[in-house]
């Protein structure tokens, strides 16, 4: 390693504060599973890992340790043993590191199918506790009428399932009469670095049996927009937000009677020239257009499906306030793109991220800004809104469910979850 140019601190880790009697800690997740699992830092280890930001050369992390400790002297030696602990651990972006995640990434790449990365942990991974799980689940509240039209499309969250029951059941019980030969499905791809698309011909593997993906459209839509489509696709291996919605389809649907088109959508900030609404269709919109005449075929009963969250605020996602100050103009700005979604009016869904610069973090944006580009003519409600609060960190996150149906009128202020 050399002394001036350390490894950066990897981007693609989770951290979670957790308390042990009067120490705290920090959880590292890593969805590529090297970091070990359940390892936790202290919390001054943690704040020194953050100073390796590829920047700071380690005489700069020495400095700045001993600032925070008030000019007492930090050993050169003592920071270098540090970062090589940290490099063995795999949690520094190192040349060991991008070995260790190019086999994995070959390993991937030749599976014929998906392998459900969060199953016997955000769900049961038994089939008969599963479809229980899911069952009480969608009775998280009670039973709501019946879409006034037919279902083209739906938006979900992908929080964890417990955390955001209500809302999953008020997306998932305008589902369970329904029976599409195909669905879309857009997820949020919060790995992705640069590209704006990830697709997958893979099958996704569910505790309640496989589900197909309609590979030949994939191919299609991948073959005519190389630009835009990730060169792989690795970001489907350990994701969330399009698994937890395949769980649900595939509990709720008949056997077999429908295959999926999983799209991963990246942050647009990251890969656009500028954060507009004319940039994303300048990019995207060969993609967009295969993807919309694809929903509109009339030989196929097609199904639109977002797994998306609202916003992320706290100090957990950057903020210098605690969720509860910040909250009364997050929970406007979400009703604000809520109901330009609901009403499909994509420009004002993008004036209102841009007015406020996306200060509140709505990871969701881009698979919704994809959704709002393709959905056929209909008409959409607003069926509920959380917003959850992690009190360890005192940040949040909100979250909603939405229907789009065919063939009626929608007047939203009849939404009452946005009064």
């Amino acid at each position: 390693m050399k002394a001036q140019s350390p490894p950066r601190i990897r981007s693609d880790l989770e951290y979670i504060p957790v308390q042990q009697g009067k120490d705290m800690f920090v959880l590292i997740r890593d969805p590529l599973g090297l970091v070990e699992t359940g390892k936790a830092v202290p919390l001054p280890l943690y704040r020194m890992m953050t100073l390796l930001d590829g920047r700071n050369s380690l005489r700069d992390v020495q400095m700045l340790l001993m600032r925070e400790h008030g000019g007492v002297l930090v050993e050169m030696e003592a920071v270098e043993d540090l970062v090589n602990r940290l490099e063995a651990s795999f949690l520094m972006d190192s040349e060991k590191f991008q070995r260790a995640r190019e086999e994995i990434e070959a390993a991937f790449a030749a599976k014929k199918t998906r392998p459900c990365s969060h199953c016997g942990r955000s769900y049961p991974a038994e089939p008969t506790e599963l479809r229980s799980t899911l069952d009480q689940l969608l009775a998280a509240r009670s039973a709501m009428s019946k879409p006034p039209g037919r279902l083209v499309a739906l938006a979900a969250p992908h929080i964890d399932l417990s955390v955001g029951s209500k809302v999953y059941a008020s997306a998932y019980q305008w589902l369970q009469k329904e029976s599409p030969s195909r669905i879309v499905v857009l997820g949020v791809g919060h790995q992705m670095m640069g590209d704006l698309f990830c697709l997958t011909e893979k099958a996704f593997e569910t505790p309640l049996g496989e589900v197909e993906t309609d590979r030949d459209r994939v191919e299609e839509l991948r073959n005519a927009n190389t630009d835009v489509i990730s060169r792989n696709d690795f970001s489907h291996r350990a994701e969330h937000s399009i698994e937890f919605q395949v769980v649900f389809l595939k509990h709720l649907l008949p056997e077999s009677s429908f295959r999926i088109i999983p799209i991963l959508c990246g942050g647009l900030r990251a890969s656009l020239s500028a954060y507009t609404r004319a940039a994303y269709l300048d990019r995207a919109g060969a993609l967009l257009k295969g993807l919309s005449e694809l929903v509109r075929d009339p030989n196929e009963k097609t199904l639109i499906v977002a797994g998306v969250d609202f916003s992320h605020i706290g100090p957990k996602f950057g903020h210098d306030q605690p969720a509860v100050h910040l909250q009364r103009p997050c929970e406007q700005h979400d009703k604000n793109l809520l109901k330009a979604l609901s009403n499909r009016q994509a420009d004002a869904f993008w004036e209102e991220s841009i007015a406020v610069e996306d200060r509140f973090n709505v990871c969701g944006f881009s698979a919704l800004a994809c959704l709002l580009e393709v959905l056929p003519p209909s008409e959409g409600h607003v069926l509920n809104y959380e917003m959850w609060h992690e009190q360890p960190t005192r940040s949040a996150v909100s979250f909603a469910a939405v229907g789009f149906v065919a063939g009626v009128t929608n007047d939203f202020n009849h939404h009452p979850h946005l009064q």
